[in-house]
């Protein structure tokens, strides 16, 4: 599916298709900002060689799972982002990815499914007022708004993590480790994407790039929104990975101190009956000459010791907060 919208040099707004790149052409001072979705590669390779892109960032933008980058060609930038498919509370996220070849009067993003950062500024007037401004305008918001996405699922997590770390205090389970650690693989792997986004818009603030002027206060005021917002998606996310790995300690070291305790029990429980099992060992000998076995309370006697042994070290222990 091929959605354009032309900005006209009159500020006329057109949408259509691809039939807007001849009227684009003619006009020359328009703007005009094509949205590439699911399209054949043969098709968008042609498509995007007609308004001179580079071979190498066409061959960048069809590999799949690029690592997110920008680099400058001579006719456009080429940024390539990892977006969301979808995203949930639960960190269920599946990423696409999205690029961005930005030219002097055009911009043309490609992904194979649904971006919902672009269909939101495909259908409102935000992408048209930003488009009429400057192509890397709507990149840029494309990119702040997609964070936007993420970090309204990323605050919400944290109710979820808040849930978890009360269920521990209440006991924990195997159940509740196998989730924190499922979540604790989810935030690796997300903090690894907000790394890449946050060295792209390094790269955007400390670099000249020539369809991304700097010196342009607007255009470095919204590379800087999207800065400071992956920034924070890359600080919640190692925030949250960390709180995971602290909850799991907790577990372990719960667990060990339950283990102690019952660990405890059993040596108590040995070292009550491990005397009174040698005395009995001693007197169920079956020698013949053995002194007690003609006294007649030998008996007697025999458990009397036996209770002393076992009363003496039970009192042991409980002075000594063993039991």
């Amino acid at each position: 599916m091929i959605r354009g919208l032309l900005i006209t040099g009159a500020g006329d707004r057109v949408r259509g298709g691809e039939e807007l790149i001849a009227r684009w052409r003619e006009e020359g001072d328009g703007h005009l900002w094509l949205d590439l979705q699911g399209e054949p590669q043969a098709r968008e390779r042609a498509l995007l060689e007609s308004f001179d892109c580079h071979p190498l960032a066409i061959d960048d933008a069809h590999r799949e799972r690029h690592p997110p980058k920008i680099e400058e060609f001579e006719t456009h930038t080429l940024i390539l982002y990892r977006g969301i498919a979808s995203f949930d509370t639960e960190l269920n996220f599946v990423p696409q990815q999205v690029a961005f070849f930005i030219g002097e009067r055009y911009l043309i993003s490609l992904h194979p499914g649904t971006a919902l950062s672009l269909d939101r500024l495909l259908n409102s007037g935000e992408g048209e007022r930003l488009l009429a401004r400057s192509p890397e305008f709507v990149a840029l918001k494309a990119m702040y708004l997609s964070a936007g996405f993420y970090l309204d699922s990323l605050l919400e997590f944290e109710e979820v993590l808040s849930d978890l770390e009360d269920g521990l205090l209440e006991g924990g389970s195997d159940a509740l480790m196998r989730c924190i650690v499922a979540y604790k693989s989810r935030l690796v792997k997300m903090r690894r994407i907000f790394n890449y986004h946050v060295g792209i818009t390094q790269e955007l603030t400390a670099y000249d790039y020539s369809h991304l002027p700097r010196e342009v206060d607007e255009t470095l005021h919204a590379i800087n929104d999207v800065h400071e917002r992956f920034e924070r998606l890359y600080s919640l996310t190692q925030m949250y990975y960390d709180i995971c790995g602290d909850l799991v300690d907790g577990y372990l070291s719960l667990s060990s101190h339950q283990l102690n305790n019952t660990m405890r029990i059993l040596t108590v429980i040995t070292a009550i009956f491990v005397p009174l099992t040698f005395l009995a060992g001693i007197y169920g000998m079956n020698f013949a000459h053995m002194p007690e076995l003609g006294y007649r309370y030998a008996y007697f006697i025999l458990l009397g010791v036996m209770l002393v042994i076992a009363g003496g070290l039970v009192w042991l222990f409980r002075r000594w907060r063993w039991i």
